[in-house]
């Protein structure tokens, strides 16, 4: 499991409601059910993505967050969880918005754009980063908002949304000691913890 899942998983208490954004294929949310006996929805607007979640026997809504999370009432789940698809949304800062109204808390993971590696691919190369972790080119990427640990502890600022806990990861570790003395130059993602 992918570092940052392995710490949403430790965030998520037994037996709480979960909506997964962005769910892809259902891997979290099924892992989240049968570990944690979550009742989890998810939402996802990749066919495919649906397809697959649905033959493993999850609970899968077809929509858009982009357009808003208005079918949900206030306060329906104990946590929503957005899971590398912040900077993939053309509406970020109303997206998380949602997520705090239809959620008790909010749990964010995202690609840091500030990472050394890409400073260093732009610098040398003059051409946008590419990694195991970012794998498309610019002109086929799903990132639209390009991010980085700072951008998004700021926007929470302006939101007056409270962060309750953070870690970051390298590519292989959660919690590295220079991703979290240096989080701008050496997470390679940010894993957010938030509530109003």
């Amino acid at each position: 499991m992918r570092p940052d899942l392995e710490v949403i998983k430790s965030w998520i208490d037994r037996d709480t409601r979960v909506l997964d954004l962005g769910c892809g294929d259902g891997d979290l949310l099924l892992q989240l059910e049968s570990s944690l006996g979550v009742t989890g929805l998810g939402l996802e607007i990749d066919p495919d993505n649906i397809t697959r979640a649905v033959k493993a026997g999850l609970n899968i809504i077809e929509q858009d967050m982009d357009n808003g999370l208005q079918n949900f009432p206030d306060k329906s789940f104990d946590t929503v969880i957005l899971a590398h698809a912040l900077q993939a949304v053309h509406r970020p800062a109303f997206v998380l918005d949602e997520m705090l109204r239809i959620g008790r808390e909010g749990v964010i993971t995202f690609p840091n754009f500030g990472h050394w590696r890409c400073r260093l691919q732009l610098a040398s190369r003059g051409r946008m980063p590419v990694s195991p972790m970012m794998p498309y080119s610019w002109y086929n990427t799903p990132n639209i908002h390009f991010c980085t640990v700072y951008d998004f502890e700021q926007l929470c600022s302006e939101k007056g949304i409270r962060i309750r806990d953070r870690r970051l990861t390298t590519q292989t570790r959660s919690d590295s000691r220079l991703a979290n003395t240096w989080p701008n130059i050496f997470a390679n993602t940010a894993i957010y913890r938030v509530s109003r």
